[in-house]
């Protein structure tokens, strides 16, 4: 059994410095040491798959990585390790508690996870190790892991036991409650605009300085068929994630990031909108373009149209909330919501279904995309 310290100092020597994840008993060790130390950064995500999201972004903008997450949740992260690190090549350090390690005893919901963990890892070709329970083997194991990163620009993954880290105390802050942020209801009830539209208006808009981060999907593609630029990033596959990365980007980047979003998307991950609420980044605008359907499969329906997307932005901490159906209204809610103190902001655009009838797919692989996007954040 080690302290909690006896990692995190050497991995913080190796520049692991930003840490996002999902609770486990077997990780309260770590979270609590993390939480308490300001040298070390902590987002507590809504699901494991967000995690891995919020990480993919703090990494663009030049922060070492690492997701806590118990094994059962490990299914959560799956796509995103699978659609979003392994196109982009986006490294983490991953920390999986082994719950349902094979003789002893647990809660029956670990039984099968807690067998065929390092088994899932390797299917999904991330490497791993066990976690250390003991001071002489941190460093050789750090080693590995960072060997593997920098050679490989892939996850690594390390397998904790149970009883491997001695408690820590809790020390941290409770969450604090905001104001109800700004409401503007734009709608005209007029008839719907295309994508396409809002995206073009949103070109003429957006600085230069300024991130987009578009979600999986037709979203991306037309905005690469309309412009293709170093400040671009299009998401393939990892759907609902595009809100995480976004936070992740903006809580360790001064730019300003616009993210495109879905209906369909945001429906599957609405807790980000809670994460993002409340750490409260002023730098980000979120773009909902909803057509009530999932587009790219054929136009089977979604569930939006019952829910007010503006309305749950502020009932999670945003600072702004807007609906709109016309370019005007875009054009005007957009506009306020780049201005200071209005972010986070929350655009939910009605939108027509369809697209393009030639619709380019990008044309730069996604491990380009990714280094020139982090170039791009990089930059004075």
């Amino acid at each position: 059994m080690i302290a909690a310290d006896d990692f995190l100092a050497p991995a913080r020597e190796h520049g692991f410095s930003f840490y996002a994840g999902v609770p486990c008993s077997f990780l309260t060790p770590l979270i609590n040491r993390v939480t308490s130390d300001r040298r070390l950064d902590y987002v507590g995500a809504a699901s494991e798959g967000e995690a891995v999201a919020i990480a993919a972004g703090a990494w663009l903008a030049g922060r070492q990585t690492v997701v806590l997450c118990q094994n059962s949740g490990l299914g959560n992260a799956v796509n995103p390790l699978t659609s979003l690190n392994f196109p982009f090549r986006i490294p983490t350090l991953l920390i999986i508690t082994w719950r349902g390690q094979p003789g002893l005893q647990d809660e029956p919901q670990h039984f099968l996870m807690g067998e065929i963990t390092s088994r899932l890892l390797d299917t999904i070709r991330i490497p791993h190790a066990d976690f250390p329970d003991h001071v002489e083997g941190v460093a050789p194991v750090l080693a590995r892991a960072v060997a593997d990163i920098t050679g490989n620009e892939l996850p690594f993954g390390l397998i904790m036991a149970r009883g491997s880290v001695r408690n820590e105390v809790l020390q941290q802050s409770p969450t604090s409650s905001r104001n109800r942020g700004r409401r503007e209801d734009l709608r005209v009830q007029s008839d719907r605009i295309s994508r396409i539209a809002v995206l073009e208006r949103m070109l003429t808009l957006v600085p230069e300085a300024t991130g987009i981060v578009a979600t999986t999907g037709k979203t991306g593609r037309e905005l690469f068929t309309l412009a293709d630029r170093e400040q671009h990033l299009y998401l393939v596959g990892s759907m609902g994630c595009a809100g995480g990365l976004a936070l992740g980007i903006t809580l360790n980047s001064r730019r300003k990031v616009i993210v495109l979003d879905g209906d369909g998307a945001m429906l599957m991950k609405l807790g980000t909108l809670a994460t993002i609420g409340a750490h409260g980044p002023g730098n980000l605008v979120h773009v909902l373009l909803d057509n009530g359907v999932h587009d790219s499969t054929g136009g089977q329906a979604t569930v939006s149209p019952v829910v007010d997307f503006a309305d749950a932005a502020l009932a999670c901490g945003y600072a702004s909330g807007y609906s709109c159906d016309s370019l005007d209204g875009f054009d005007r809610a957009f506009r306020e919501a780049l201005e200071e103190g209005a972010a986070p902001a929350m655009i939910h655009v009605r939108i027509k279904p369809g697209s393009l009838e030639k619709l380019s797919r990008p044309t730069v692989p996604p491990y380009e995309v990714a280094r020139r996007f982090k170039a791009f954040l990089a930059k004075n």
